[in-house]
């Protein structure tokens, strides 16, 4: 690590096979916290390389808990974190109003880091239990149109580098890779990034890995559709610009999306917004992300009827009902006494999303 450490402060830059190696080699335990938190470091002292992101991502995929979820056409909705605007869980509110709106969301998360609340804290305290048993996972997608994959259960080096990331308490690199690691592989994508640099960077990685994909940046900083301003938004097709008037929807302002209370804020905000109570802001800028997961179903179709699909889901209580369902599910698995840490199970066939989760449009493959 010293002579990788004297490379990097020396301003060279890994090629992707080296940047495998020594992830791969950090999983394995190769380096201890003063090492790791000297090589966290140089990457916020410069840019990260577009290879150098392609082989830590590669070891991540590579070293992780392989989950067969079967053939489905699954959307993950996450954003990489590190904008530091302290928000409430945008994305992971957006995923319940897409898996209410009939489209499976295999979410990705983990606790927060650069953040007050990431997706895992506020689903732990809404009830939820982490799980990477397979055959429950696949029944909460089945029978609730989603299912929650707690990260650090299914990559060990983020297990091994966590309690570093913890004392540093800003933004790494393991914040750019978040989204790229969802060790399912859904086919579709939201993401959220916090730089434009990044959107870019993410434009050719995406394109590479043949994803339907939507990039999305806000130029105030904020890695999802804040509303609040202009935003990036890169897809398949081409980038585009736009601002909140250009989608029918309302500008915001920036403590319209804070949630700086903590975990018990940021859960009471989630059960408010997803029974359509609390400050109409906040339907907002979630309905706006929603649509923009629902359009990876639907290349060129207008913005507005995504829109819609999402309000339909929202307001009429199937996000809601998402929610409860999958916490039911936990619940059960629970009493049953399936561990977080159980064995995978063999693969089977995923069935499509049941009726009763589902409204009456149904998502084109």
């Amino acid at each position: 690590m010293k002579v990788l450490l004297h490379d990097l402060f020396a301003h060279h830059r890994l090629d992707r096979t080296r940047a495998e190696e020594v992830l791969r080699s950090l999983a394995d335990g190769a380096y201890n916290d003063a090492e790791i938190a000297a090589f966290l470091t140089v990457y916020l002292m410069r840019p990260i390389a577009l290879a150098e992101l392609q082989g830590f991502r590669d070891a991540l995929l590579a070293c992780c808990i392989p989950i067969d979820l079967g053939d489905v056409d699954a959307i993950d909705l996450c954003g990489t974190g590190g904008d530091g605007k302290h928000t409430f869980n945008v994305s992971t509110l957006a995923a319940f109003v897409v898996a209410g709106a009939g489209y499976p969301v295999v979410k990705h998360g983990n606790y927060g880091v650069s953040s007050l609340c990431g997706s895992s804290n506020v689903l732990e305290a809404l009830g939820y239990t982490f799980t990477r048993d397979e055959a429950a996972l696949r029944r909460h997608l089945r029978q609730a149109g989603i299912c929650f994959l707690h990260a650090p259960l299914f990559h060990p080096a983020l297990g091994r580098v966590a309690p570093v990331r913890r004392q540093l308490g800003v933004k790494t690199f393991f914040n750019m890779l978040g989204p790229l690691v969802n060790p399912a592989r859904p086919r579709r994508q939201l993401v959220g990034v916090f730089s434009l640099e990044l959107a870019r960077l993410y434009q050719y990685l995406l394109e590479e890995a043949g994803s339907s994909f939507c990039i999305v940046h806000s130029l105030d900083g904020y890695d999802e559709l804040s509303l609040t301003g202009p935003a990036r938004i890169i897809r398949p097709e081409g980038p585009q610009m736009v601002e909140p008037a250009d989608l029918g929807l309302p500008r915001l302002r920036p403590e319209d999306l804070s949630a700086e209370g903590g975990i018990a804020e940021a859960a009471a905000i989630f059960r408010e917004v997803l029974a359509g109570q609390g400050p109409e802001k906040r339907h907002q800028v979630v309905l706006a992300n929603a649509a923009l997961a629902i359009g990876c179903y639907h290349p060129g179709r207008p913005f507005a009827r995504n829109l819609e699909e999402a309000r339909a889901s929202l307001y009429g209580g199937r996000g809601a009902a998402a929610l409860e369902r999958l916490l039911a599910l936990s619940a059960e698995d629970s009493v049953s006494k399936s561990p977080a840490t159980a064995p995978l199970t063999a693969p089977a066939t995923t069935s499509a999303i049941s009726a009763a989760t589902s409204p009456s449009s149904t998502p084109s493959a």
